[in-house]
């Protein structure tokens, strides 16, 4: 361990994204046939022989490398892509065999933020709820995050690809208005309150911490009623103009998922190619 870096920073360090085996670079979305070494489990030793996907590369506070992998054939492998247990194995690299291929959707956070009593504020929870009742594409996970900054932070480094950020943003525009802007992320160190969400603190805080997806996108609507939690009233219900505004946040939301979605299948190509 580092003795120039914290403990907790340690814990929050990003493994490689790429490693070699057998003269393979292995990265997410790598194809592997399963081979279990001496002392393997009874969990592991059923697992010998079949293909899964590299999910993620981790690394130990000692340098110890790990693979995070989804087994090919598991009807429940987009859980273990949500990171539920009994569906993500994890082997050392010695017992993988690389089969030199890819088939791996991006992984998108699609985070819907804000608070639900403070009027438009809810907008980007309304928009999450929407899309979580719609299907998604392999990868592409849908979370209510309210004003759970810090479960934001964590989640930004946990190996997406991209993130779409919803949110009530003010800019001056008439009421209702969305937009799609690529947030920028303050140099500065910031704090963040652990029951409040800054998406600009967030972003800032998970840079600190660990690693921001490649791509951040921000799907923003303009308020109608602006509230800071200081009144007196709690408002549960969007505006009009705002409530109007859902459906094409969503359309919006699907439309950057494909796009984003598109991007990774070329940069996969690419890849290939080289």
């Amino acid at each position: 361990m580092s003795l120039d870096r914290p403990p907790w920073e340690e814990l929050e360090r990003p493994g490689p994204e790429v490693i070699e085996v057998g003269g393979v670079e292995l990265r997410r979305g790598s194809k592997v046939v399963l081979r279990p070494g001496r002392g393997a489990d009874v969990f592991d030793i059923a697992l010998a022989g079949k293909t899964a996907i590299v999910d993620k590369i981790e690394e130990n506070m000692e340098g110890e490398i790990s693979l995070a992998v989804t087994v090919e054939d598991d009807p429940g492998r987009d859980l273990g892509e949500d990171r539920q247990p009994g569906h993500r194995f994890f082997f050392t690299p010695e017992e993988v065999e690389p089969l030199g291929e890819s088939s791996y959707s991006a992984r998108i956070l699609v985070a819907g933020i804000g608070n639900i009593f403070l009027a438009d504020d809810g907008f980007g929870v309304a928009v999450a709820r929407r899309l979580g009742e719609r299907p998604q594409p392999a990868g592409v996970e849908v979370k209510d995050f309210g004003i759970r900054g810090l479960d934001l932070v964590y989640a930004l480094g946990d190996g997406h690809d991209a993130v779409i950020l919803i949110d009530a943003v003010p800019r001056g525009e008439e009421p209702g208005t969305l937009f799609v802007i690529e947030p920028e992320i303050p140099d500065e160190h910031v704090g963040l309150d652990a029951h409040g969400m800054d998406p600009a603190k967030v972003l800032a805080l998970a840079r600190d911490i660990g690693r921001v997806p490649e791509r951040v996108l921000l799907v923003g609507c303009e308020p109608e009623v602006r509230m800071d939690g200081s009144e007196d009233e709690v408002v549960g219900e969007l505006s009009a103009p705002v409530s109007a505004a859902v459906d094409r946040a969503v359309a919006i939301v699907e439309d950057l998922v494909e796009e984003l979605t598109a991007e990774d299948t070329e940069n996969t190509e690419t890849r290939r190619t080289r």
